[in-house]
């Protein structure tokens, strides 16, 4: 039962956290109720990630993509940075809209700038694999 609330823990492989050690920064799960909430809130059926405070809740059939997981850390240093981030992050999704929320550009910007900086010392370039949440299982 508490598993179909909270997911399982998990880590993440020591070569995804060796190319990103920030993504050190963050505790990791999957499944669990908050990615459902999540796209019930978006009108789906699941987001692939959602981060609630130091957390990262990944759908069960997220991949394990450097983009995602940094775009997702970037919401955990969110949450650091301001405890009424939930309520600005509501309120900047009705205001704007999810794809023009500043928190989800913020999160955007962040992931990609760590990815050109990890390309730039030499390692591969990830390649970021889009699943829409309606696919994944439930």
């Amino acid at each position: 039962m508490r598993a179909a609330l909270l997911g399982r823990p998990f880590a993440l492989p020591s070569g995804l956290t060796a190319r990103h050690p920030s993504l050190g920064e963050a505790r990791w799960r999957r499944g669990g109720l908050p990615p459902r909430l999540g796209g019930w809130a978006l009108g789906q059926s699941s987001v692939l990630g959602i981060a609630l405070g130091r957390t990262v809740f990944l759908a069960p059939g997220a991949p394990l993509d450097p983009a995602l997981l940094l775009h997702e850390l970037a919401h955990v240093h969110q949450f650091q940075r301001d405890y009424a981030f939930v309520i600005r992050y509501a309120w900047q999704t009705v205001r704007h809209g999810y794809r023009h929320n500043r928190y989800e550009l913020e999160a955007d910007a962040y992931a990609a700038e760590r990815i050109a900086a990890q390309h730039h010392q030499g390692a591969p370039i990830a390649v970021v694999t889009i699943v829409p949440p309606s696919t994944l299982s439930r």
